[in-house]
Formats: C-alpha cells, structure tokens, sequence
C-alpha cells in the first residue's frame, strides 16, 4: 500500500463519527469540569454512552447524570458550561427530561431563572422510566395488534393458524401490561421483598424443575 493510500485509510478511521463523538465529548467536559469531580465525570460519560445504547440521545442523558449527582438545583447556562453544551441543546434536552418526569423544576429565591435537580429515589426514577417506555412503545404496540387481530378474524387469505399467531402475540402483550399496571400499584417494600426472593418465588406458584410449563395451575 502506497504511502498516501496508508494515511488516508488512517484518516478515515480517525474521522469515523464514533471516535470524534467520544473524543469531542470528552474534550469538552475535560475544559468545563471545574465544578466535577472525577468520579461524577466518569459516570456523567458512562451514563451518556448507555443512554445512546438505550436510544436516548447522549447529551439528555449526560444533563440527567449530572443533575443525579449534583447536591443541589443547577439552572441551564450552569449546566450547559459544566458540559460543554450548547444552549439549545441543553433547552432541549431539559424539555424531553422534564417529559419523562426524571427532572423537575424547583424554584429559588432572588434568582429569575429556571433551576432543575433530578427524582433521586431509585425505584421512583426506574418506574416512572418503565412507564415512559410502556406508554410510548408497549400500549401502541398492543393498539396495533388488537387492530390487526380485528381484521384478521374476517380476513378468508389469512390461515388459522396465521391468525391464532396473532392473537397469542395480542394476549403475551396484553397480560405484560396489565402486569406493568399492577406492579405499579404494589408498595415498593413488598416488590423489593418479592424481588429479592428470586427463584424462590417459584413456590410462591408451587412451581418446581420438571413438573412442565403449566405446573401450578389449579384444575
């Protein structure tokens, strides 16, 4: 390989968009993180690197670690500076927090701007994220399926066990939302109690190794 060829095909490596992203983030935090500590640097650029795994854009959920480890309220140019951030994106990424409930806004005295500081409870910011995802990609799921069992049922091109298929998948979905709804409801001591039974739930349902999928149902 010539010369020119090899240096071009290192440049393209250097200039691939996920190395820059992470070099560039990284850079910017570096200059602004007089206010940060290196452990709440560390799990500001984790938390931002899974939030793009989970499909949440890095910077919303950079501004939510900062505002989870943050000992008090921060407003926008606070959080933008220690960042790196653009106004406008942290604008935005603030309003997508604040509709996901996981950030609210907490008024001061003597200071016209707004400040925000994030739900520190665990299980309050785990469920209120489950039912962000539940109400944006499980209810329109079952919408669609309930729809498409309807049409289904008086479709003659469709086999029997076409449509059998469908309404298994309608009746999965359905029974894991009402599950979701439900486990809302119970007091979060119990659930963690009922969690940290682990496997020794199964006999809860009278459930053992063996005894087949429909072991523990009454008949």
């Amino acid at each position: 390989m010539s010369a020119s060829r090899s240096q071009a095909a290192t440049s393209t490596r250097l200039d691939s968009p996920s190395i820059i992203s992470d070099i560039s983030v990284m850079t910017e935090i570096s200059e602004h993180d007089s206010n940060l500590s290196p452990a709440a640097t560390e799990f500001i650029l984790h938390w931002g690197n899974l939030g793009g795994q989970w499909g949440v854009n890095r910077s919303v959920a950079q501004i939510h670690a900062l505002l989870f480890v943050s000992d008090r309220p921060l407003h926008a140019e606070e959080i933008a500076e220690m960042l790196g951030l653009a106004r406008s994106n942290v604008s935005n990424s603030i309003k997508e927090l604040l509709g996901w409930r996981l950030i609210d806004r907490v008024p001061l005295l003597g200071d016209r701007r707004d400040h925000f500081t994030a739900e520190k409870d665990i299980w309050e910011m785990v469920t209120r994220i489950a039912a962000g995802r539940k109400a944006r990609e499980v209810d329109p799921a079952e919408a669609a399926l309930k729809a498409c069992v309807a049409r289904a049922a008086t479709d003659p091109g469709l086999s029997a066990d076409a449509k059998a298929r469908l309404a298994d998948m309608l009746d999965f979905v359905t029974t894991m939302s009402r599950w979701h709804d439900d486990m809302l409801n119970v007091p979060k001591p119990a659930l963690m109690r009922l969690i940290k039974l682990g496997a020794g739930v199964t006999k809860l349902i009278n459930w053992r190794p063996g005894k087949g999928k429909d072991a523990g149902q009454e008949r």
